[in-house]
């Protein structure tokens, strides 16, 4: 599905990866091990191929958004973006997972992120869709990042935020590292004009998105431990 000009939502396991289509092609995060498929039905479908693939940009090192790298990076020379906030916390043993026994820790060890990867930081901006800038909104993982595109108003946002009950929503619970963090990196967002939130695992979020992230910011002040 094309959610604006050039930039694609595809459905791969367990997450919505996003392709831009552009000459060099960029996909947002690669759904669970076993996407492959998904990923080369989409691509025959607006004529493109994977040699066409330039870059990877992971939102955050979830096994949902980088599991598929190795496979989608098979046949071309992709380059793989994380923060290495991200690339560090996958770099977990056996022994650390059986010491740490906690489900981020395993879920870290169970990864099959990227042989390599290139540091995403925070104000990096790439050549794409008229600019698209990396903001580090740390908290669900301490690595994660949005993605906003000024031009398109297209906020791209990982798993920070979801959709509960029909309403805009902090992080999953069970799955933050960071669940204060995460809701205080919310007001960062209230900095950009947006008129376009693309989540990893629900629809697009296109009713007035400025007032509700403001409405998110609000809450988590409301919330912050008091000192």
């Amino acid at each position: 599905m094309e959610i604006v000009p050039g930039v694609h939502a595809v459905k791969l396991v367990a997450a919505t990866g996003f392709l831009i289509d552009e000459p060099q092609m960029t996909l947002i995060d690669t759904g669970l091990t076993g996407s492959r498929g998904r990923y080369l039905r989409y691509l025959r479908r607006i004529n493109r191929s994977t040699a066409d693939l330039r870059r990877i940009l992971a939102t955050h090192g979830h096994p949902d958004h980088v599991g598929a790298v190795r496979e989608l990076t098979r046949d071309n020379d992709a380059e793989v973006f994380l923060h290495p906030a991200d690339v560090s916390g996958l770099q977990v043993s056996l022994r650390d997972a059986w010491r740490g026994r906690d489900r981020h820790t395993i879920l870290a060890y169970l990864t099959r992120g990227p042989h390599a990867a290139t540091p995403l930081h925070d104000g990096d901006e790439f050549p794409i869709l008229g600019g698209l800038r990396v903001i580090h909104t740390p908290g669900h993982t301490p690595g994660s990042v949005c993605l906003y595109a000024p031009a398109h108003r297209l906020l791209f946002s990982g798993d920070l935020l979801e959709v509960v009950r029909g309403q805009l929503s902090f992080a999953n619970k069970m799955w933050t590292m960071d669940m204060p963090a995460a809701q205080a990196s919310v007001a960062r967002l209230t900095e950009l004009d947006v008129g376009t939130i693309a989540m990893s695992h629900y629809p697009l979020w296109r009713t007035d998105a400025n007032a509700a992230l403001a409405g998110l910011a609000r809450r988590a002040v409301l919330a912050a431990p008091r000192g």
